[in-house]
């Protein structure tokens, strides 16, 4: 993974935004934080994970879309007729309020047969989502804060790390913003490369989309609000209330994409120490690789 930048604003959020707790702690070391990475997939099974298909029950992988091969997540689509909105998400097992979120991703072949036009090449990170066993049969996409992952179509200009809001809005240039997506600053990625996106969350506050090292969007206040998610259940989708954590789940939206990795470095245990956020803060943007 190339430097990762993480912008100047989070710097100053952990200085300003939370009263200090006062506690005297040793100085956090760059081997220490990295020993702090978890990968929430490692390769071998599905461990910890849940599957969530539109149309079907919890846990049933329908038409095998999620599967491990050589090592990787493969989202795929050649057991599939027809994909008729069978919109899936994999939930890891766990909710997390402040965190950095690593991945590398690319997109391969064909979308599969049916898939809307809009999905060509698209996938997603589903951030603060709900906890899927909320999720009713034909749920589409959870109640989330969507890092949106695109892939270009040879030609056109088409940025990735996105944001989409099913069921949720957020607040931008300090006000409400109630569209369903807004493009990020990110360059195009053509072709079958691998792509490293970060997602830099805390808590119900601030969220950074991170590509290849560069913040490419900024965005506060994830709230659940607003429209684009179908067959939920109302008790779930309290509109106007903050989201300050949830879970993590990758798309399979009709077209096949790879996940090399999975990592999270998780930053709820420094939230309530503004200079042990910042120092770890300063580490992660300080470092040159991901190990």
């Amino acid at each position: 993974m190339k430097n990762l930048v993480l912008p100047i604003v989070v710097m100053g959020f952990a200085m300003s935004f939370f009263a200090c707790s006062g506690n005297k702690k040793e100085n956090i070391t760059a081997e220490a934080v990295d020993q702090e990475w978890q990968s929430l997939f490692n390769g071998e099974s599905f461990d910890n994970w849940r599957i969530k298909i539109a149309k079907h029950e919890l846990d049933e992988n329908y038409a095998n879309t999620f599967r491990i091969e050589d090592g990787m997540m493969k989202v795929r689509y050649d057991e599939y007729d027809d994909f008729n909105y069978q919109y899936g998400h994999i939930f890891y097992d766990k909710s997390f309020s402040a965190y950095l979120l690593h991945l590398e991703y690319r997109f391969v072949g064909e979308q599969a047969p049916g898939g809307e036009g809009w999905a060509l090449r698209n996938s997603g990170a589903m951030l603060h989502g709900q906890d899927p066993r909320t999720m009713g049969v034909d749920q589409n996409f959870p109640i989330s804060i969507e890092g949106q992952l695109l892939g270009g179509d040879g030609t056109h200009d088409r940025t990735t790390s996105n944001l989409c809001t099913p069921g949720t809005n957020v607040v931008m240039d300090g006000e409400l913003f109630t569209p369903h997506c807004v493009s990020s600053s990110s360059k195009t990625y053509h072709g079958e490369q691998w792509v490293s996106a970060d997602f830099l969350v805390l808590g119900d506050s601030i969220v950074h989309h991170i590509v290849e090292g560069d913040t490419v969007l900024t965005y506060f206040d994830p709230q659940i609000g607003g429209g684009n998610v179908d067959n939920f259940d109302p008790a779930v989708k309290k509109d106007g209330q903050l989201i300050k954590e949830g879970f993590i789940s990758l798309q399979s939206e009709s077209h096949p994409i790879d996940f090399r990795t999975v990592e999270l470095f998780d930053l709820a245990p420094y939230m309530d120490d503004q200079s042990k956020l910042k120092e770890v803060l300063g580490l992660l943007r300080a470092r040159k690789t991901h190990k």
